[in-house]
């Protein structure tokens, strides 16, 4: 695959720029121990834009807490600045349960319920949150390599991000009622329902559910290294700092649903 040098190029700069950026924050937050930076629930564009899509122009992020370190602050104002003509909206942990409850059948906020961690939670409230309203998901380590509104064009439905080896849902573009994103949602109900873990939050609600859901079919997509990357400006201690071991991956599959 060949790929656009003058992409490559942002996604190198960013990546150094990151590396800077989480150097200079060992240094800032052993100095301010207990410094922390506020995300916005909700920020307008900072430009206006007459593009028309079927995906709208919104990011969502959600993580355990808005008061964040200096690195993922800083990933966030990347966002907002390679993207400006999209709103930004950041959902709470309470937040995602409410819209869930009110937006939902029964049977998918109490499946919601039955999940223990949070990066499982996040999992089934992008899906539900995209089919319901559109926009643009990310996690909140992740970072557009190039402004948004150049990647979708005004009829695509979704742009879904291919990795080395499968679609990954760290980053999804959605129009609403996208039916990968509704079977998605079925099966990872169903997971739980079942108590159809696997080898953990990978099987039971992550990409490995998304992945079933696509199957063979032909989807928009575009390769992670020119579209969306992760863990340029931040990493896991940044990220869970008043969290330590709070990253799904320090959790036992056992523990992942309420009996």
């Amino acid at each position: 695959m060949k790929l656009p040098l003058k992409i490559i190029l942002v996604n190198r700069l960013t990546k150094f720029i990151g590396a800077l950026i989480k150097g200079f924050s060992f240094l800032f937050h052993f100095l301010f121990p207990n410094k922390r930076f506020t995300i916005p629930t909700q920020s307008d564009p900072l430009i206006k834009s007459n593009k028309r899509t079927k995906i709208p122009k919104v990011i969502w992020q959600t993580n355990y807490t808005n008061r964040v370190t200096l690195p993922v602050y800083c990933n966030y104002l990347f966002n907002r600045l390679i993207s400006p003509d999209f709103e930004y909206r950041y959902v709470s942990t309470e937040d995602r349960l409410t819209f869930i409850k009110d937006n939902m059948p029964p049977e998918v906020a109490s499946a919601y319920e039955k999940l223990t961690n949070g990066a499982a939670q996040a999992d089934l409230w992008r899906m539900i949150t995209l089919n319901h309203h559109g926009g643009v998901y990310m996690d909140i380590d992740a970072h557009a390599v190039w402004p948004i509104s150049k990647m979708i064009d005004e009829n695509d439905e979704e742009l879904f991000l291919l990795n080395k080896e499968h679609y990954t849902n760290y980053f999804i573009a959605s129009s609403k009622d996208n039916r990968f994103l509704t079977t998605t949602i079925e099966n990872i109900v169903k997971n739980i329902q079942d108590k159809k873990i696997g080898s953990g939050v990978y099987d039971l609600t992550g990409p490995t559910v998304f992945n079933n859901a696509i199957g063979s079919e032909s989807v928009n997509h575009r390769y992670y290294k020119i579209t969306c990357i992760q863990g340029s400006f931040t990493n896991e201690h940044f990220q869970y700092i008043d969290k330590p071991r709070g990253k799904w991956t320090h959790m036992k599959k056992e523990d992942l649903l309420k009996d």
